[in-house]
């Protein structure tokens, strides 16, 4: 590819209407300056992405369900930003997806395929893990000429989906045991993605996306009590426990499995992982957890 080709390429991402998608538009648009005629985005919904068309960036409808009317959403793309998709309703079907997305890829010509992945997908204990290793497999398999696979450990921000009834109860019910997670904000991710995908690289490369420092649940909620000024208990729970639990709370079994199953890929140890990746890749430093919580702060406390 010579400088002009460099410089004219079309980047475009999917799911460019999701937290993390939207997050990604914004870094390549702000923090790494690509005009926005070479940027090309891809949701179900195009009239949610309105205020990016009005900036001139090509929003096109993509389903993720039909690989055929893919290949004319990824047409004209060089480099494309592959963000897993939310498709957890029927077993297998975001797996399809991904399948589905990779096997347009090669057929639109795209040249290089970044993909949201996560740590350790293959033989992993959570039950979500498989649309990932089997994605990973996938893309090593097909014939595009490159693609990096970006594993991208938990968000901080996941954590909003627990601690609200975490700081309501006090008590904080465990199945981690002693692992650790090395959680990372979704806005780093966000940019890691976006560089990954703004870069000129030929390579066919794994990264392992993780933030600076791992914290069990104890050391977490330790840290989060301090921060808002309210007492957690950490109370250790059996799996099954935990599942119960959670569907005495109204969670519907399956999900409920999925959800306890984070517990139990993280007291096997396949997210605590400090890597040095994210710096590696964008120069960064990763955001602190601790910095994160005193942003954070305000909205646990309403």
């Amino acid at each position: 590819m010579n400088t002009k080709d460099r410089i004219d390429n079309k980047l475009l991402v999917t799911g460019a209407s999701g937290h993390l998608g939207r997050r990604v538009v914004q870094h390549l648009l702000h923090t790494l300056g690509i005009p926005t005629r070479r940027l090309i985005v891809t949701t179900r919904q195009p009239e949610r992405l309105a205020n990016l068309a009005a900036l001139g960036v090509e929003v096109r409808a993509a389903n993720f369900d039909d690989a055929n009317t893919l290949v004319k959403a990824f047409q004209g793309a060089d480099r494309l930003l592959l963000i897993s998709t939310d498709a957890l309703d029927v077993p297998g079907r975001r797996l399809m997806q991904h399948h589905n997305a990779i096997q347009a890829a090669e057929a639109a010509g795209v040249h290089h395929v970044a993909y949201t992945s996560m740590p350790l997908p293959h033989g992993s204990p959570l039950l979500i893990a498989p649309d990932h290793a089997g994605t990973e497999v996938a893309l090593a398999a097909s014939a595009l000429p490159s693609w990096s696979v970006l594993r991208n450990h938990w968000y901080f921000e996941n954590l909003f989906m627990t601690l609200p009834q975490v700081l309501q109860s006090g008590k904080w019910y465990s199945a981690a045991g002693e692992g650790r997670v090395a959680h990372i904000a979704r806005d780093d991710l966000a940019l890691a993605a976006a560089t990954a995908l703004a870069g000129s690289s030929s390579d066919k490369t794994t990264w392992t996306l993780s933030g600076s420092s791992a914290y069990s649940t104890a050391e977490m909620s330790a840290l989060i009590a301090k921060a808002v000024g309210r007492p957690i208990e950490v109370v250790p729970m059996p799996l099954e426990g935990l599942v119960q639990g959670m569907v005495g709370a109204g969670l519907p079994e399956p999900l409920a499995r999925v959800f306890a199953s984070f517990d139990t890929n993280t007291a096997a140890g396949r997210v605590a992982d400090v890597t040095g990746d994210f710096m590696r890749l964008t120069g960064r430093q990763p955001q602190a957890f601790e910095a994160w919580l005193e942003f954070a702060v305000p909205a646990l406390k309403d």
